[in-house]
């Protein structure tokens, strides 16, 4: 056993691209990503692969924060303005929380708090249980 956000901590990609857990509550989460020259597309900002990671992580936080395997069913996410080097910062709140289908929205800001994008989610409760004994 250990926590979630040492589970999530196995999420190879996401670790990988820099992304790092802040903080963990029941239906809230925050996570963070310095943005290097290794995450700059062609146009010289942040590739938006990279962005949507950084929001994926912070959903799996909030979504499995009621500590039920939560996956999610479908993402969108809307770019609203580039993101260059730098730490870009994802809140995630879950909106709605429902037994099976809970509904996630995370808010991506640069260092400025300036809203960069943001990310929709439905999940899928599963009935499984995680091996995790709490949040942090």
């Amino acid at each position: 056993m250990g926590t979630l956000k040492e589970m999530l901590a196995n999420d190879r990609f996401a670790v990988n691209a820099g992304v790092e857990l802040l903080e963990i509550q029941p239906g809230y989460a925050k996570a963070r990503m310095l943005i290097t020259q290794n995450h700059l597309n062609a146009g010289g900002v942040c590739q938006g692969g990279a962005l949507f990671t950084l929001a994926d992580l912070a959903f799996a936080a909030v979504a499995n924060s009621h500590q039920k395997l939560t996956l999610s069913l479908n993402a969108n996410i809307t770019f609203l303005r580039p993101a260059r080097e730098g730490y870009v910062y994802a809140e995630a709140f879950e909106t709605f929380n429902h037994a099976r289908a809970p509904f996630i929205e995370v808010r991506i800001v640069d260092e400025e708090q300036l809203l960069v994008a943001v990310l929709t989610s439905t999940g899928y409760r599963k009935s499984e249980e995680l091996d995790v004994d709490s949040l942090e």
